[in-house]
């Protein structure tokens, strides 16, 4: 883990239970805000610059678990 807060999307994914499909998809569609779920991260990279995304665990959890729970009740209404 990179840090107490912003992890690798391979472990965040491996973490939330998820792959890093679903993790890519939530970010790129809004479900994942910038600054609060995701960040861009440079370290490491060569021009041209394409910033690997890190997650917020914690910050993730709660969003997909809000979405998890809506999805449920939405099956049984």
């Amino acid at each position: 883990m990179l840090g107490d807060m912003w992890s690798s999307s391979e472990f965040t994914a491996e973490k939330l239970g998820i792959t890093e499909f679903k993790l890519s998809f939530l970010r790129e569609n809004g479900i994942l805000k910038p600054g609060i779920h995701w960040k861009s991260s440079p370290i490491g990279q060569k021009k041209p610059w394409n910033p690997k995304a890190l997650y917020n665990i914690k910050m993730c959890k709660k969003i997909i678990n809000k979405f998890n729970i809506e999805d449920d009740f939405n099956i049984a209404a």
